[in-house]
């Protein structure tokens, strides 16, 4: 970020007393205390979305998190003479959720249902006021996993051309078809169960995180600080379940006694009713860590293959078991 970006903070009510490099932005030093200044690719509508969200947890006074910061004007972003756009927000200090730690990935599970519980909202939110009424995106994501089936299957049917394969290419090809087959089953379970679920008058929804994970979970002396909603959306909660859990799992390979104890967390503040528990099921039941192996290798150069994708692969292919096990206990 340039000295022009910089300059751009003057068409904010602060006062700047230092600025500093942070992580792809630039920390700002103020009266108001530590902002973040950032590059923002998104939508304006998305922004402004972002902006309600944010503003109606706040008013909720129960979860700390980022605040956006408007210019003189009352604009969300400015933009400078190249047409790159930036944001401005609150940002507190502090280090990444320890993952490693049992106790604080406890406390980011119950955090995440408080957050769930003070995003809830039935589909007319009062606070969304000017802004297009956001899709609900309830059902199971089965367009999107079928889209995934096809790109597994143009991998594989690219694998089997291949003349001359690497190490992580045979062995990529020889578990190619299980996987293969999970995927397209758990697919079309999904299709029937998206088919014959009727949304209820009245049923709760939420606006979800969209990114909640573990570096986007702050800690310092006074707790945990929620960053980076640009993702945030109306969705069923499990959106973020599903993703927080599965990180958290992969890293304790599939930990059983683990898993059960963050999903009890969860539902010690908020419990999942049956349709949210088959949900959680189904998503963990896909297998997306090894498409997004595959996605990587398909859409990069091939030439040469990082060691770390063969890393990957093994780990994968490790922790199946323990994964297999886990879903056993979770399944509805």
């Amino acid at each position: 970020m340039n000295d022009r970006a910089v300059a751009l903070l003057e068409q904010y009510e602060i006062e700047v007393l230092r600025t500093r490099k942070g992580r792809g932005a630039i920390l700002c030093d103020t009266q108001q205390g530590c902002l973040i200044f950032k590059e923002y690719t998104g939508r304006e509508e998305q922004l402004r979305l972002q902006e309600q969200v944010l503003k109606h947890l706040e008013a909720c006074g129960n979860i700390s998190a980022e605040r956006l910061l408007a210019t003189r004007e009352g604009a969300l972003s400015v933009m400078d003479r190249d047409g790159v756009r930036y944001i401005l927000k609150t940002w507190w200090e502090g280090r990444e959720c320890n993952i490693r730690d049992r106790e604080e990935c406890m406390e980011a599970m119950r955090l995440l249902a408080g957050l769930h519980k003070d995003l809830e909202f039935i589909p007319t939110f009062p606070e969304m006021e000017g802004i297009p009424t956001p899709v609900i995106r309830r059902f199971l994501p089965s367009r999107e996993y079928e889209k995934h089936n096809k790109e597994l299957k143009r991998a594989r049917r690219f694998l089997k051309q291949r003349s001359q394969k690497t190490w992580f290419e045979i062995r990529l090809a020889a578990v190619m078809d299980p996987f293969l087959e999970e995927a397209g089953q758990i697919c079309e379970e999904w299709k029937k169960i998206e088919n014959s679920h009727d949304v209820e008058e009245g049923e709760t929804f939420c606006f979800c995180h969209g990114d909640y994970q573990y570096h986007n979970i702050l800690r310092q002396d006074r707790g945990f600080f929620l960053v980076n909603f640009e993702k945030c959306q109306a969705d069923g909660p499990i959106r973020d379940l599903y993703l927080l859990l599965r990180k958290l799992l992969e890293k304790s390979d599939w930990d059983c006694n683990r898993g059960e104890a963050l999903l009890a967390a969860y539902e010690s503040v908020r419990p999942l009713n049956p349709f949210e528990r088959q949900d959680l099921f189904y998503r963990l039941s896909y297998p997306e860590k090894l498409w997004k192996i595959v996605n990587f290798y398909y859409n990069s150069g091939k030439a040469w293959i990082p060691e770390k994708n063969q890393e990957k692969l093994d780990r994968l292919l490790e922790q199946e078991t323990a994964r297999k096990k886990f879903l056993r206990i979770l399944r509805p």
